[in-house]
């Protein structure tokens, strides 16, 4: 196992955008850990923008516009109530550097948070990592009925409406079965990474009453088509609002799900050419990012920051 301490690292936005782009991603064995490993699934959860699965009564909570949703208003809130202890899960992955680094992203413009919210309180969302045409879920939380399972509808009809490719859930549950999540190798996971980054998307943020309602038609459209085609119906079932990245106990015991690798073999192999230069394009391809005051100078510090780790991964 890699911790942070281990490897004498930092996790900062830079290294983050780096693990993002060559498919690995972080966590923590509990919330009081002070440090975090990487992992790289043998097998990635991705739920295909275009093949969404929705039951008869959730589209009905949908067009009745139960929840007021709103994305990137309360960043702090979603990722704080994310990690939260529940019943069933009473630690949680997300530790205090994770909270630190995540929010430093969500200020440059690289992480967004979708929110339901009921009578002016938060009852529900999601956050996750948008980069190139690739976003990459974190966890949820629901405090209501339906609640996050409506923040991911939203997020399916923004990510098709910014022209996304690749929605990345990392895990396959019996939960995001009912949405149509499916496993895939991880050699094809990469191959459809490395196509995502290259491609121009932007998270909308903010979108008129009239594309919203145009996008969550679209959604809901195809839903119908799905559920016809396939017969999957996603059952309702109260205490199934759970993280899109489980919460689980990543250990070496249990290769067959998760890879646990080291900050220097992630890197290896890495020249500061190739890689990173495109991991450069892909963020100059993020405009609120290098046109906002913290991430004026962004894309050469993390360069800068990336090539520097990369020859010492390789050194």
């Amino acid at each position: 196992m890699s911790k942070a301490g281990q490897d004498d690292f930092e996790l900062t936005p830079e290294l983050l955008l780096r693990a993002y782009s060559v498919g690995i991603f972080p966590m923590a064995e509990s919330r009081a850990a002070g440090s975090i490993f990487w992992v790289d699934p043998p097998m990635r959860g991705v739920l295909p923008l275009d093949r969404l699965h929705l039951s008869r009564s959730l589209r009905k909570v949908v067009r009745q516009k139960r929840f007021d949703v709103r994305c990137d208003t309360a960043f702090p809130e979603v990722i704080a109530a994310c990690a939260e202890p529940r019943p069933d899960h009473p630690d949680t992955w997300i530790n205090a550097p994770i909270v630190r680094a995540y929010s430093q992203l969500h200020q440059m413009g690289f992480v967004h948070s979708v929110e339901c919210w009921h009578t002016g309180e938060l009852v529900g969302g999601l956050y996750g990592v948008s980069l190139g045409g690739a976003f990459f879920g974190e966890s949820m939380f629901s405090r209501v009925t339906d609640a996050s399972k409506v923040a991911l509808v939203h997020l399916v009809a923004r990510l098709r409406f910014g022209k996304f490719k690749l929605l990345d859930v990392q895990f396959e549950t019996e939960h995001l079965q009912r949405f149509g999540v499916t496993e895939i190798a991880a050699m094809d996971y990469h191959r459809r990474l490395e196509k995502a980054l290259k491609v121009k998307a932007q998270f909308p943020v903010e979108l008129s009453e009239e594309d919203e309602g145009s996008a969550l038609a679209e959604v809901l459209r195809q839903s119908r088509t799905q559920t016809s085609q396939t017969g999957c119906s996603m059952a309702e079932s109260a205490g199934l609002e759970a993280n899109i990245q489980p919460r689980k106990t990543l250990s070496a015991a249990s290769p067959g799900r998760t890879s646990q690798i080291s900050m220097n073999a992630a890197l290896s192999g890495v020249s500061s050419g190739g890689r990173l230069s495109q991991v450069r394009a892909t963020i100059s391809m993020v405009p609120n990012l290098t046109t906002s005051p913290i991430g004026a100078s962004m894309v050469e510090t993390c360069a800068v920051t990336l090539s520097s780790a990369c020859k010492t991964a390789t050194s």
